[in-house]
């Protein structure tokens, strides 16, 4: 049984992480903002009011799991605000670049010391970081702030790897959440392709952009 944490998980992809890794034995800590009848019932146990964009917040968190050991660092919370050249909204940019670049960075710095060799760290992104894999534009914050975390994270993976820590950057597929207006694959069936990377997730192959069905990523 693997202690497992899982931030933005009260709703969407981060929830069924949770239902189904609590479903096969592991223990779960559901982190999120506000907590839901749902989380807590896919959760041994839920931390709320945590805002990874907020240092003082992400430092409530560390000091509620007081140098527990984990296993796996899921950092699932993220946001979209869609935008389009002409209007764009520098604010809203900003606000993406807080919670989905700046936001794993910090919970991963603050839960450093919770995590020792044979733990894993994923970081779910998305391809439309990807520069290489760009061929409609748009989206300007979310692409941009996407492509951000994915530096973090390849910064993440060398500053991890000789603790023997493993780092992977996921993307768990065009997904219908609240956030895709209810378009693509579900969610049960991302979160069982993202938990797949997850275990074969090893210092060996740490470092790398998957898609959640199996295949690396240009970046």
């Amino acid at each position: 049984m693997a202690t497992i944490l899982i931030t933005g998980c009260n709703r969407g992809i981060g929830l069924q992480l949770a239902t189904q890794l609590s479903a096969r034995g592991d223990d779960v800590i559901g982190v999120c903002r506000s907590p839901s009848d749902e989380l807590a019932d896919a959760s041994t146990r839920v931390i709320s009011g945590i805002d990874v964009s907020d240092g003082s917040s992400v430092q409530t968190l560390a000091n509620e799991l007081n140098g527990e050991h984990l296993d796996i660092l899921i950092n699932n919370a993220g946001i979209l605000l869609r935008d389009e050249f002409g209007s764009l909204d520098y604010v809203d940019m900003l606000r993406q670049f807080e919670v989905n670049t700046l936001g794993p960075l910090r919970v991963c710095e603050a839960l450093r010391n919770n995590l020792s060799s044979g733990s894993k760290i994923a970081i779910v992104s998305s391809r439309v970081g990807s520069i290489g894999d760009n061929s409609s534009g748009n989206y300007y914050g979310y692409r941009a702030s996407k492509t951000a975390v994915n530096q973090i994270a390849t910064n993440l993976m060398h500053e991890f790897k000789p603790k023997g820590v493993a780092v992977a950057i996921l993307h768990p597929g065009l997904v219908a959440t609240d956030m895709t207006n209810g378009q693509g694959i579900s969610p049960k069936d991302s979160a069982r392709g993202l938990i797949q990377r997850i275990d074969d997730l090893t210092i060996e192959n740490t470092g790398g952009f998957w898609h959640a069905e199996g295949y690396l990523l240009p970046w």
